[in-house]
Protein backbone atom coordinates (compact mmCIF):
# COMPACT_ATOMS: atom_id res chain seq x y z
CA UNK A 1 0.00 0.00 0.00
CA UNK A 2 1.59 3.34 -1.21
CA UNK A 3 0.65 6.35 1.46
CA UNK A 4 0.23 9.59 0.50
CA UNK A 5 2.65 12.42 2.13
CA UNK A 6 0.85 14.67 4.13
CA UNK A 7 0.87 18.33 2.73
CA UNK A 8 3.71 20.16 3.63
CA UNK A 9 1.72 22.64 5.37
CA UNK A 10 0.48 20.35 7.89
CA UNK A 11 3.87 18.53 8.24
CA UNK A 12 6.17 22.14 8.86
CA UNK A 13 3.03 23.02 11.14
CA UNK A 14 3.40 20.10 13.59
CA UNK A 15 7.10 20.17 13.10
CA UNK A 16 7.52 23.59 14.24
CA UNK A 17 5.09 23.34 16.98
CA UNK A 18 7.20 20.76 18.42
CA UNK A 19 10.27 22.36 17.87
CA UNK A 20 9.43 25.34 19.45
CA UNK A 21 8.20 23.57 22.91
CA UNK A 22 10.84 21.47 23.17
CA UNK A 23 12.90 24.66 22.73
CA UNK A 24 11.14 26.43 25.08
CA UNK A 25 11.49 23.58 27.46
CA UNK A 26 8.03 23.20 27.66
CA UNK A 27 8.40 19.58 26.02
CA UNK A 28 11.84 19.41 28.37
CA UNK A 29 14.97 17.15 28.03
CA UNK A 30 13.70 13.92 29.22
CA UNK A 31 10.00 13.84 29.16
CA UNK A 32 8.23 10.91 26.94
CA UNK A 33 5.75 12.07 23.85
CA UNK A 34 4.11 9.61 21.96
CA UNK A 35 2.90 10.16 18.54
CA UNK A 36 -0.85 9.28 19.78
CA UNK A 37 -0.84 12.10 22.24
CA UNK A 38 0.82 14.86 20.03
CA UNK A 39 -1.79 13.39 17.04
CA UNK A 40 -4.64 14.28 19.08
CA UNK A 41 -3.46 17.07 20.74
CA UNK A 42 -3.16 19.02 17.29
CA UNK A 43 -5.72 17.23 16.07
CA UNK A 44 -4.06 15.79 13.05
CA UNK A 45 -3.31 12.16 11.50
CA UNK A 46 -0.08 10.41 12.97
CA UNK A 47 1.73 10.26 9.56
CA UNK A 48 2.70 14.34 10.17
CA UNK A 49 3.52 13.60 13.79
CA UNK A 50 5.49 10.27 12.93
CA UNK A 51 7.49 12.83 9.74
CA UNK A 52 8.31 15.07 12.52
CA UNK A 53 9.52 12.77 14.95
CA UNK A 54 11.75 11.71 12.88
CA UNK A 55 13.19 14.58 11.35
CA UNK A 56 13.41 16.10 15.28
CA UNK A 57 15.48 12.96 15.39
CA UNK A 58 17.69 13.66 13.22
CA UNK A 59 18.43 16.86 14.53
CA UNK A 60 19.17 15.23 18.01
CA UNK A 61 16.44 16.64 19.68
CA UNK A 62 14.46 13.24 20.15
CA UNK A 63 15.55 9.75 21.37
CA UNK A 64 12.97 7.57 19.08
CA UNK A 65 13.34 4.14 20.54
CA UNK A 66 10.52 1.65 18.18
CA UNK A 67 8.59 -0.21 19.68
CA UNK A 68 9.45 1.27 23.05
CA UNK A 69 9.48 4.95 23.80
CA UNK A 70 10.29 8.54 21.98
CA UNK A 71 11.92 11.29 24.77
CA UNK A 72 13.12 14.46 24.11
CA UNK A 73 16.89 14.72 24.32
CA UNK A 74 18.82 15.99 27.39
CA UNK A 75 20.94 18.68 26.38
CA UNK A 76 24.45 17.88 24.63
CA UNK A 77 27.11 20.40 26.32
CA UNK A 78 29.39 19.90 23.69
CA UNK A 79 27.29 20.48 20.78
CA UNK A 80 26.18 23.44 22.82
CA UNK A 81 29.40 24.86 23.29
CA UNK A 82 30.54 24.04 19.47
CA UNK A 83 27.43 26.39 18.53
CA UNK A 84 28.34 29.19 21.10
CA UNK A 85 31.84 28.76 19.40
CA UNK A 86 30.57 29.07 15.88
CA UNK A 87 28.14 31.71 16.73
CA UNK A 88 31.32 34.08 18.37
CA UNK A 89 33.45 33.71 15.58
CA UNK A 90 30.82 34.83 13.33
CA UNK A 91 28.88 37.30 15.68
CA UNK A 92 32.30 39.01 16.48
CA UNK A 93 33.04 39.35 12.49
CA UNK A 94 29.49 40.51 11.89
CA UNK A 95 29.39 43.37 14.86
CA UNK A 96 32.66 45.00 13.02
CA UNK A 97 31.09 45.10 9.74
CA UNK A 98 27.87 47.10 11.38
CA UNK A 99 30.60 49.48 12.93
CA UNK A 100 31.57 50.43 9.72
CA UNK A 101 28.73 50.98 8.18
CA UNK A 102 25.11 50.19 9.33
CA UNK A 103 21.74 51.46 8.04
CA UNK A 104 19.57 53.77 9.88
CA UNK A 105 16.60 51.93 10.24
CA UNK A 106 17.80 48.89 11.69
CA UNK A 107 20.08 51.04 14.16
CA UNK A 108 16.88 52.12 15.38
CA UNK A 109 15.50 48.71 15.60
CA UNK A 110 18.01 47.75 18.07
CA UNK A 111 17.52 51.02 20.06
CA UNK A 112 13.39 50.00 19.97
CA UNK A 113 14.45 46.28 20.93
CA UNK A 114 16.54 47.50 23.79
CA UNK A 115 13.35 49.76 25.21
CA UNK A 116 11.14 46.64 24.71
CA UNK A 117 14.08 44.41 27.11
CA UNK A 118 13.89 47.27 29.92
CA UNK A 119 10.12 46.40 29.67
CA UNK A 120 10.57 42.55 30.05
CA UNK A 121 13.38 43.05 32.74
CA UNK A 122 10.31 44.85 34.63
CA UNK A 123 7.78 41.71 34.39
CA UNK A 124 9.88 39.57 34.19
CA UNK A 125 9.06 37.95 31.32
CA UNK A 126 11.88 35.39 30.28
CA UNK A 127 9.94 33.98 26.86
CA UNK A 128 9.45 37.30 25.79
CA UNK A 129 12.97 38.37 26.61
CA UNK A 130 14.60 35.46 24.76
CA UNK A 131 12.60 36.13 21.72
CA UNK A 132 14.23 39.79 22.03
CA UNK A 133 17.39 38.98 22.44
CA UNK A 134 17.23 36.86 19.65
CA UNK A 135 15.57 39.49 17.36
CA UNK A 136 18.14 41.80 18.62
CA UNK A 137 21.46 39.63 17.29
CA UNK A 138 19.69 38.72 14.39
CA UNK A 139 19.04 42.17 13.09
CA UNK A 140 22.95 43.23 13.45
CA UNK A 141 23.33 40.38 10.51
CA UNK A 142 20.03 41.66 9.13
CA UNK A 143 22.10 45.53 9.10
CA UNK A 144 24.92 43.73 7.19
CA UNK A 145 23.11 41.47 4.66
CA UNK A 146 23.77 38.60 6.19
CA UNK A 147 20.53 36.88 7.00
CA UNK A 148 21.95 33.85 5.30
CA UNK A 149 25.06 33.37 7.73
CA UNK A 150 21.91 34.08 10.98
CA UNK A 151 20.19 30.90 9.15
CA UNK A 152 23.02 28.64 9.18
CA UNK A 153 23.81 29.44 13.04
CA UNK A 154 20.44 28.52 13.94
CA UNK A 155 20.93 24.75 12.29
CA UNK A 156 23.39 24.23 14.67
CA UNK A 157 21.98 26.29 17.71
CA UNK A 158 19.25 24.18 19.18
CA UNK A 159 21.43 22.80 22.37
CA UNK A 160 22.76 26.50 23.08
CA UNK A 161 19.45 27.81 23.05
CA UNK A 162 17.73 25.34 25.83
CA UNK A 163 20.49 26.32 27.69
CA UNK A 164 19.67 30.08 27.15
CA UNK A 165 16.44 29.75 27.62
CA UNK A 166 16.66 27.37 31.35
CA UNK A 167 18.90 30.30 31.83
CA UNK A 168 16.24 32.98 31.54
CA UNK A 169 13.58 31.41 33.59
CA UNK A 170 16.01 30.39 35.97
CA UNK A 171 17.43 33.58 37.01
CA UNK A 172 15.86 36.86 36.19
CA UNK A 173 18.12 39.07 36.48
CA UNK A 174 19.18 40.12 33.26
CA UNK A 175 20.63 43.65 34.08
CA UNK A 176 24.04 42.63 32.62
CA UNK A 177 22.67 41.37 29.51
CA UNK A 178 20.45 44.60 28.73
CA UNK A 179 23.82 46.75 29.76
CA UNK A 180 25.96 44.76 27.07
CA UNK A 181 23.28 44.97 24.11
CA UNK A 182 23.13 48.68 25.41
CA UNK A 183 27.16 48.97 25.09
CA UNK A 184 26.77 47.13 21.75
CA UNK A 185 24.45 49.62 20.25
CA UNK A 186 26.24 52.75 21.86
CA UNK A 187 29.40 51.17 19.80
CA UNK A 188 27.77 50.51 16.52
CA UNK A 189 26.42 54.10 16.26
CA UNK A 190 30.29 55.28 17.26
CA UNK A 191 31.89 53.27 15.01
CA UNK A 192 33.84 51.57 17.61
CA UNK A 193 34.77 48.31 16.03
CA UNK A 194 37.03 47.37 18.30
CA UNK A 195 34.95 47.92 21.61
CA UNK A 196 32.10 46.79 19.66
CA UNK A 197 33.89 43.11 19.13
CA UNK A 198 35.13 42.87 22.95
CA UNK A 199 31.76 43.37 23.92
CA UNK A 200 30.49 40.72 21.74
CA UNK A 201 33.05 37.90 23.32
CA UNK A 202 32.56 38.70 26.81
CA UNK A 203 28.74 38.32 26.08
CA UNK A 204 28.91 35.34 24.58
CA UNK A 205 31.38 34.08 27.13
CA UNK A 206 28.47 34.39 29.75
CA UNK A 207 26.48 31.28 28.38
CA UNK A 208 30.16 29.47 29.62
CA UNK A 209 29.27 30.13 33.29
CA UNK A 210 25.62 29.46 32.75
CA UNK A 211 25.96 26.00 31.70
CA UNK A 212 27.83 24.89 34.62
CA UNK A 213 25.84 26.35 37.20
CA UNK A 214 22.33 25.03 35.14
CA UNK A 215 24.17 21.85 35.11
CA UNK A 216 24.82 21.17 38.94
CA UNK A 217 21.31 22.71 39.52
CA UNK A 218 19.04 20.52 36.82
CA UNK A 219 20.83 17.58 36.42
CA UNK A 220 18.66 15.03 35.18
CA UNK A 221 18.73 17.36 32.04
CA UNK A 222 21.81 16.78 30.69
CA UNK A 223 23.86 14.39 29.18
Amino acid sequence: MIVKPQPASTRDAVYAALLDQILRLELPPGASISEKDISERFGVSRTPVRESFVRLSQEGLLEVYPQRATFVSLIDLELAEEARFMREQLERAVIRLACGAFPAEHLLALQTNLTQQKACIEEEDDKKMFELDEAFHRTIFEGCHKSNTWAVIQQINVHLNRTRVLRLADDHHWDELYNQHLQMVESIRLQHADQAEQLMTEHLHLTIADQALLKQKYPTYFK
